[in-house]
């Protein structure tokens, strides 16, 4: 594995690369979620790798050694999107197979659903698509649910603060270290996040001060982070969720589009993320009809390429090798 810049059209982007680099080599780009990087898959960058592919996993925009450009108008999907197209042009690739967990999931999909052409398999890890609901921006929606249901408040609808990133930049390590251990599947149920919090609570105050680093992420692995999230703050990751109204208003021309390619979904038994994502899972095969498989890990959490290397490095090769 080797780490690189690539300068795309108008972003420099840090990638995680492995495997043959010419230009008949099939690609998978590997797109992380929040609060990670691209190394959170150095497990299948290996694997796939080793496998015959080239596999590249970026920082994404916002993070890590990615540029990180200002304003929430920057990180809308569109712009997402486009980063991953500019990346797979910069590689010398015609085409390539894309696989998201976390807010890499939503990226993937969209990936699939706007370039067809170029995007010509997906795999999502935690979080199904989602198709633009037709009611309305979705924020308003989470608050008003979230209100009727007597849950409190949604962190997605908190992160829509200006300041929201400011009490995450204060402490960069404890910060990850409780957002990481909320999510696992090794925590146990009572100390496990469900993403909402009592009004007037912050978010890491929900979360036990004496959480402790995941099984899976060693000392080094979680340095990476802090160094990463230390230099690049939180501002730019946070503004993927801010964004959000902004990607509704500007999706229209794709309003019940289905995806059409190979795809597969793959979540944690016990992700916390299915306490307001789970309902979309049920229905993916109505707008991605072509899903070869929708895999629940038993005993799972959140960080399930991480949690379960193995289990995930296995359905992807399964599902690479059918295309």
């Amino acid at each position: 594995m080797r780490t690189r810049h690539i300068k795309t059209d108008g972003l420099i982007q840090q990638v995680l690369e492995a495997g043959h680099e010419d230009a008949n080599a099939p690609l998978v780009v590997l797109i992380h979620g929040f609060p990670e990087l691209g190394v959170s898959w150095r497990a299948q960058v290996q694997a796939l790798s080793q496998a015959g592919w080239h596999v590249v996993a970026p920082d994404m925009r916002g993070y890590g050694g990615t540029e990180k450009p200002k304003g929430v108008a920057n990180y809308a999907m569109l712009n997402l999107v486009g980063d991953m197209v500019d990346l797979v042009r910069a590689l010398g690739k015609a085409a390539c197979t894309v696989v998201g967990h976390d807010w890499g999931a939503p990226v993937a999909w969209h990936c699939a659903l706007l370039r067809p052409d170029l995007f010509t398999a997906v795999a999502g890890l935690s979080v199904p698509f989602q198709p633009r609901r037709v009611k309305g921006p979705p924020t308003a929606a989470m608050a008003a649910i979230s209100k009727r249901a007597g849950l409190g408040d949604l962190y997605i609808s908190r992160f829509q603060a200006p300041d929201a990133h400011r009490p995450l930049d204060a402490d960069p390590a404890t910060a990850l270290r409780k957002l990481f251990y909320a999510y696992d599947g090794a925590t146990p149920v009572d100390r496990r996040s469900t993403g909402f919090m009592p009004e007037g609570v912050a978010l890491l105050d929900t979360i036990d001060d004496a959480a402790t680093l995941p099984p899976w992420m060693g000392a080094a692995h979680f340095d990476d982070y802090v160094q990463a999230f230390s230099a690049g703050g939180f501002d730019g990751p946070l503004n993927w969720y801010r964004a959000l109204d902004l990607n509704w208003s500007s999706t229209r021309f794709v309003q019940d589009q289905r995806i059409l390619q190979p795809a597969l979904f793959i979540v944690g038994e016990d992700d916390p993320v299915r306490h307001y994502a789970g309902s979309a899972e049920a229905g993916l095969k109505d707008w991605v009809p072509n899903l070869t498989r929708s895999v629940v890990l038993p005993g799972a959490g959140h960080w399930i390429q991480q949690e379960r290397a193995d289990a995930v490095n296995a359905l992807l090769l399964d599902f690479l090798g059918e295309l």
